[in-house]
């Protein structure tokens, strides 16, 4: 990564760590186009030269250039206070805090270390929404993959949800893309088939007794004849011109991937990059178009995760290692209900970090197995030292800043037990390892 605190702030995102030959995701500073970099401005309190180009490619990438063809394969090292003020320059305050103490309790000079963060107090925090690349041809942009009217594939797992899917399907038979079928995999305790005749669109039903989501997807990719699939959550609601939006923007960003932003209805404020494409460093399974010759290459979604979560995350993991381009796409957006019923959440899994039971697991088992497996484990440490604890507060406040620093102190109290739940998810996920992936190819 380009700067060295970035381990302590992202160490298990995507951009993280570099591809299967060899590069990172950021661009070289010569291969910018320079009316891309007229748009941006690094912190002038920088004192290396090395720092301001790393700083430039990092807001290239962040503002939404995805058009990158000669790649990093390594950063050079740069001074601590260059450090600290890129941390300032795209973080809260707080962090620069954080990072400090860490480094602190990781004994490092303590005079140069503060020194170092004193310097750079005084710079403020960078918008990068409001230098964001418009792609203003997009509105009107004639694709010709629209034109040739590929079949589309909307990949539908559902359980135990009628009244939610009743809306979506009723969405999926007002598209302005006409050429595309659903392919639902109920795994409902009172299936009906009956449930399927009043809707207006092409259903191909597949009847799963086994409640597995992954293999719900993976059976669903296998049966359909599609090169395009679109999955699709079952308590989700879309625009009408949602399919057109997704092919749209495969085709204008010659991406194979286009994965739709997520607006919730509970959690999280909707963030500010979700209002721009970008190279998206993450996946959704719950709204995004894929390439069928991506599963070819890669495979199937791996059942390790089967009945917990991030299989998405590690599928889009997958593509981002191997070289594929998957673009968060604004214009193909679908408002996520998170009801409280069916799906995942009666399997037991509302959240990752959010365990049921007393000593249950703290994180599910799949996020120790997925972070240590591209991550390593003293990454992932990081990783958990950042986000278990904000997970103290309960879901639906995770909008709240002050409840969530309020989760940082209570966690101190409950140390002992959340220690009890990391430590047997991490054998959970060591026994995962040992068993290896559970990813099956296709022809």
């Amino acid at each position: 990564m380009p700067f060295r605190f970035l381990v302590y702030l992202q160490s298990v995102r995507y951009f993280s760590v570099p591809r299967q030959n060899g590069t990172y995701i950021y661009p070289k500073i010569e291969s910018i186009p320079k009316a891309i970099l007229e748009q941006l401005d690094p912190h002038k309190k920088y004192t290396s030269q090395n720092a301001r180009n790393y700083d430039l490619v990092w807001q290239a990438i962040h503002i939404g250039y995805t058009q990158g063809t000669h790649f990093y394969e390594g950063f050079e090292r740069l001074p601590i206070k260059d450090e600290y003020v890129f941390i300032r320059s795209y973080f809260s305050p707080i962090w620069s805090v954080y990072v400090l103490l860490l480094r602190l309790l990781g004994l490092k000079n303590p005079f140069r270390e503060i020194d170092a963060f004193l310097y750079a107090r005084s710079v403020k925090k960078q918008q990068l929404a409001a230098k964001a690349l418009k792609h203003a041809a997009f509105k009107t942009f004639e694709s010709d993959l629209v034109t040739s009217n590929p079949l589309v594939s909307v990949i539908i797992p559902t359980l135990n949800r009628y009244q939610y899917l009743r809306d979506v399907l009723t969405d999926l038979e007002k598209q302005t893309y006409p050429n595309f079928e659903v392919i639902v995999v109920d795994q409902s305790d009172d299936f009906s088939a009956e449930f399927y005749k009043e809707f207006e669109v092409s259903i191909t039903l597949i009847h799963q007794k086994e409640k597995a989501l992954w293999l719900a997807r993976n059976r669903a990719v296998e049966v359909s004849k599609a090169e395009y699939l679109l999955f699709f959550d079952d308590d989700s609601r879309v625009a009408k011109d949602w399919i057109l939006q997704h092919l749209r923007c495969l085709d204008y960003f010659k991406a194979e991937g286009s994965s739709g932003v997520s607006l919730s209805t509970v959690g999280d404020a909707i963030p500010a990059h979700y209002s721009y494409f970008r190279i998206s460093d993450q996946l959704d399974t719950g709204n995004v178009l894929l390439k069928k010759s991506v599963f070819r290459e890669i495979g199937l979604y791996d059942r390790q995760f089967e009945k917990q979560r991030m299989g998405d995350g590690e599928f889009g993991m997958r593509m981002y290692t191997n070289g594929f381009k998957n673009i968060s796409n604004p214009y193909a957006s679908r408002v996520h209900l998170k009801v409280g019923t069916g799906g995942l959440r009666q399997m037991g899994s509302w959240d990752a970090f959010r365990p049921k039971k007393l000593f249950a697991p703290r994180p599910i088992p799949s996020v120790l197995y997925f972070y240590r497996t591209y991550f390593g484990a003293k990454r992932t440490r990081f990783g958990l030292l950042k986000t278990l604890p904000p997970s103290i507060i309960p879901y639906k406040f995770k909008k709240s800043r002050k409840l969530k620093v309020l989760g940082v102190f209570i966690s101190v109290f409950l140390l002992p037990l959340i220690g009890v739940q990391v430590l047997i998810s991490w054998c959970k996920a060591t026994q995962k390892l040992k068993e290896g992936p559970q990813i099956r190819g296709i022809d």
